[in-house]
């Protein structure tokens, strides 16, 4: 039997539920030649998981696949299985076809361009036109009539396993030029991204799965609701000032702090800015997110007195810069107050929260609030043990595509509610959209990313396996929801993309709900 284990605390934001948002750059086909943009690229249908769809195939490409069955000549390719579920495609194109391409190409040009002294529809020599258009341009454009009519039938046994935009041409444009002739084999290397296995490391696969979620004191709604009445209480109170005493805990003080790193051998090192603040107002009945020591070494200080001390930020510390660094802290008291607090009874019920008249009233309807936070906050941590332990349970070699595909989404969404939170103006927006910005997001979310593509994967396997299924009006309700969000902020979107993400969200809902009725959920309070 499988066990997880995760913690549920109000603050989580959002589940790690495979969700796909908007991409700010999208991925484009790698080729060693821009020219080179017409290389068909396998691109996404409704299929689940990763997107994928036949290859497209010219009618040129098959005509030439049928000449060549025809006269005994054929493209020669050879497969190789690569790292990333990505297959590697040796391809030797026989002079006929060559031939053909280069004589296509010529046809195309002579349609194209009005030679002098020749009328439209006659034929003209083959040396004047190769003259005309230049040798080397009739060159390229054979080399790329060859790789567009020769690309689907070389791909053609991954064309229903392809992931968008994952076709790359290895072998460059320039080295293709240098060694082509009609009378020689025409050689080059390709290779794409195939949707990846899903192989599951335990018998039962997903079947008999325990999680335990542990909930976090913060999450307990009696708790919680006591903490956000005396929260209210407080705002209520009148500060006045301390004279005759030094700071305790209760107080609220206003201080100068400064801070240096401590070097290996004791010494004073470099300032740090991120954990200086002047004028920083500190209530010390809220000190949670305080260096470890920071308050106690406070206790008893006066308005106007110095003190300095080393601490050490703990190895969890939220800001990574300073995890496990060494400090010595420089205070200055600068004020100091004590709150005032009327008394709690039912005169203060309005100003403690509007429309109650009695105190039980107000703390029935703050515990009834805290309550409903209680409930989505543990849903949320169910969720997310689920899925952590869905990732653990699946071995996945993840392709590059779907890591720049699922990369890119998660980046987008990000820059998103940024922006709907109204923290980016279009200058910063402009600059985190960049190409290296991304590709920096990418490289230090990689193990964040294909966790989630390994969860995203195994949901959809579980979604398939049990037959699950949404509804119609669900999906054309949230794809409509999705798109008036675009539009809110004026964001370029592509409707057939959003239906995918949504289609992807709402079966990842039904596989947690069906996991949630057939595995065994453990929730233990700290």
């Amino acid at each position: 039997m499988e066990l997880a284990v995760a913690t549920a605390t109000v603050a989580v934001a959002s589940t790690t539920r495979p969700h796909r948002a908007r991409s700010f750059v999208s991925s484009r086909l790698a080729v060693p030649r821009d020219s080179c943009s017409f290389v068909p690229s396998a691109l996404s249908s409704a299929s689940r998981g990763p997107q994928r769809r036949r290859l497209p195939v010219t009618s040129a490409a098959v005509e030439l696949r049928e000449a060549s069955s025809q006269g005994g000549d054929s493209v020669r390719v050879t497969e190789t299985l690569q790292p990333g579920s990505s297959v590697k495609f040796s391809v030797e194109v026989p002079p006929s076809i060559c031939q053909q391409c280069y004589e296509t190409t010529l046809q195309e040009y002579a349609k194209r361009f009005k030679i002098p002294g020749f009328r439209p529809g006659k034929v003209v020599p083959e040396n004047i036109l190769i003259n005309y258009v230049g040798p080397k341009h009739v060159q390229d454009a054979t080399i790329e009539a060859i790789l567009r009519h020769t690309l689907p039938q070389a791909l053609s046994s991954v064309e229903d396993r392809a992931l968008e935009d994952s076709v790359r041409i290895l072998t460059k444009f320039e080295d293709m030029a240098n060694s082509f002739s009609l009378d020689n084999v025409f050689r080059y290397d390709v290779v794409v991204d195939v949707a990846p296995e899903v192989r599951w490391l335990s018998e039962d696969k997903y079947k008999n799965l325990k999680v335990v979620v542990e909930i976090d004191e913060i999450v307990d709604a009696e708790k919680a609701a006591e903490k956000e009445l005396k929260r209210r209480h407080k705002a209520l109170g009148l500060l006045r000032i301390v004279a005759d005493r030094g700071l305790q805990v209760g107080d609220l003080v206003v201080l100068d702090i400064f801070a240096e790193s401590i070097t290996s051998d004791g010494s004073k090192g470099e300032k740090i800015p991120s954990a200086e603040s002047k004028g920083f107002h500190l209530d010390t009945e809220e000190n949670n997110n305080l260096v470890p020591g920071f308050l106690g070494s406070l206790i008893g200080i006066r308005p106007g007195e110095t003190r300095s001390f080393p601490l050490q930020f703990p190895e969890t510390f939220e800001q990574e810069s300073l995890q496990g660094v060494r400090a010595q802290f420089t205070v200055v008291c600068k004020e100091l107050f004590y709150r005032e607090l009327p008394e709690l009874d039912d005169s203060l019920a309005g100003k403690l929260l509007p429309g109650c008249t009695t105190l039980d009233q107000v703390q029935e309807r703050i515990l009834q609030r805290c309550k409903e936070v209680e409930k989505t906050a543990i849903e949320q941590a169910t969720d997310n043990a689920i899925l952590d332990q869905l990732g653990k349970l699946v071995e996945v070699d993840v392709p590059r595509a779907l890591f720049q595909e699922q990369g890119q989404q998660l980046y987008g969404a990000k820059l998103l509610q940024l922006q709907a939170e109204r923290k980016l103006d279009k200058d910063q927006l402009a600059s985190l959209s960049s190409q290296q910005s991304v590709q920096d997001y990418l490289e230090s979310e990689r193990e964040n990313i294909n966790r989630i593509i390994k969860q995203m994967l195994a949901v959809g396997e579980i979604f398939k396996a049990e037959n699950l299924q949404y509804s119609t009006e669900q999906l054309v309700k949230e794809v409509e929801s999705s798109i008036e969000e675009f539009k809110r902020y004026n964001q370029d979107y592509d409707e057939g993309n959003i239906k995918q993400q949504v289609q992807d969200v709402l079966e990842a809902a039904k596989v947690l709900e069906w996991l949630k009725e057939n595995c065994i959920v453990e929730y233990i309070r700290q």
